[in-house]
């Protein structure tokens, strides 16, 4: 297999491959679909699946095998030729055989290529550290948590009703003294302060008894979903049936030794100060990261094919797709249950498959302008990691990842570590 031309199309990053399959690779692959189809074909004189491939020929053409066996030449061909070119195949736009013999056949390929990008000033980059202070308010919002997760619901008699509260309630909604679809309920639990209802409707509940029936006026937002209802003035009858508020209990030694292995407030203060800090670390480190990436996602200069955020996008949805059938569970159900089809899905994961094909391009770059390589060494340490981590031997793992594959993962490592070496903290 040789490449005979590479010509750069108009188009950014597309590229027109002529590739020459040589005639000794030909000949196998039409051979092998010979082999492949002749248990299907019925040649008079000869058992189905027996003819010879030179009857075959000659009764439907010397051609008869080409079209599949080039079929199986592209992939192959294809590959040899854009290494040969030194180009990274994103997408393949057409595929058309030029002329095929026994000497072999040529093709012309219509590819989309990876871009060769730009970036400059990734050493240096600002970030703003989030503060890893653990404050008294902090650890109590802490201890709020355990006690709300620890609380209990009573029905209050001997108040009216509070943010907070939850409220059973029989409702029912009128517009121009008309009630309308959807807008009643009975014993209807709400929490009060939720937000769950429209602007106005849980705010003037607060205050009324157990007992009490009265009304409430409320405006539908323009916004709201059902077109008759937007903007319109409503009415609504209220019947309060009961009042619940959570009780939290008291923070004692005895309740800490409920919820934790200490034995007294102190004690678990401090291990909560410990739990604290570890979250801030890593929120503070998430969001450095985030900076990080963002600055060089602004930073990276170039044109980025279309194609790229698609693959990474349908990448992502295999990706989902395993975790699905993992929990045992199938996408077209999913998708059923979501009311979603495939092309929502995909859409879904756009946004985020965009900032990984920029982050991944702004730091192969940054691989190629600083000359970093992946020694033996570090390949054979990622290796170990990934195989503890999938508890698995480090013989399989190498099996599943090429070594150039895991070169280029740990080059585009490294070349993270060196920004995020030489960040400057504001």
């Amino acid at each position: 297999m040789a490449l005979k031309e590479c010509t750069k199309k108009e188009q950014a990053n597309s590229y027109e491959l002529v590739v020459n399959v040589d005639g000794e690779t030909f000949e196998k692959a039409v051979n092998a679909v010979y082999k492949k189809q002749v248990k299907n074909i019925n040649i008079q004189g000869f058992r189905k699946g027996k003819a010879p491939r030179r009857v075959i020929e000659k009764m439907y053409g010397t051609e008869v095998f080409y079209e599949d066996a080039m079929q199986d030449c592209y992939p192959e061909a294809l590959y040899e030729a854009s290494n040969e070119a030194e180009l990274k195949i994103v997408k393949v736009e057409s595929l058309e055989a030029v002329e095929a013999g026994k000497e072999g056949f040529t093709f012309k390929a219509q590819i989309i290529v990876e871009p060769t990008m730009e970036i400059n000033n990734y050493l240096g980059i600002e970030v703003e550290k989030k503060s890893t202070e653990v404050t008294d308010e902090l650890v109590n919002e802490e201890i709020d948590k355990v006690r709300e997760r620890n609380s209990r619901t009573i029905t209050v008699e001997d108040r009216a009703a509070e943010n907070g509260d939850t409220v059973v309630i029989d409702f029912e909604g009128f517009t121009d003294g008309e009630a309308f679809e959807g807008g009643k309920a009975e014993n209807y639990n709400l929490k009060l302060g939720s937000g769950n209802f429209i602007p106005g409707f849980e705010e003037q509940i607060v205050g009324h008894s157990t007992g009490e029936e009265f009304s409430i006026n409320v405006k539908f937002p323009e916004e709201y979903q059902a077109d008759e209802l937007k903007g319109k003035d409503a009415e609504f009858k209220i019947v309060l049936h009961e009042i619940k508020a959570t009780e939290l209990p008291e923070v004692t030694d005895e309740f800490v030794q409920d919820v934790s292995e200490k034995e007294t407030i102190d004690e678990w203060k401090e291990e909560l100060k410990e739990k604290v800090a570890k979250r801030l670390a890593d929120e503070a480190e998430k969001d450095a990261d985030d900076q990080i990436s963002n600055k060089l996602m602004e930073l990276l200069e170039g044109e980025i094919p279309e194609a790229m955020y698609e693959n990474q996008a349908n990448e992502m949805v295999r990706e989902f797709e395993m975790r699905l059938r993992s929990q045992g569970l199938d996408m077209n159900t999913y998708m059923q249950y979501m009311g979603m089809d495939a092309s929502n899905l995909t859409e879904m994961y756009r946004d985020e498959a965009e900032k990984r094909v920029k982050l991944r391009l702004a730091l192969e770059t940054i691989v190629r302008k600083e000359n970093i390589e992946a020694e033996e060494a570090d390949l054979e340490a990622e290796y170990t990691r990934m195989a503890d981590t999938y508890k698995m031997e480090v013989e399989q793992v190498k099996n599943a990842i090429p070594a150039d594959t895991l070169a280029l993962d740990v080059k585009v490592q490294k070349a993270l570590d060196l920004v995020k070496a030489n960040i400057v903290e504001k």
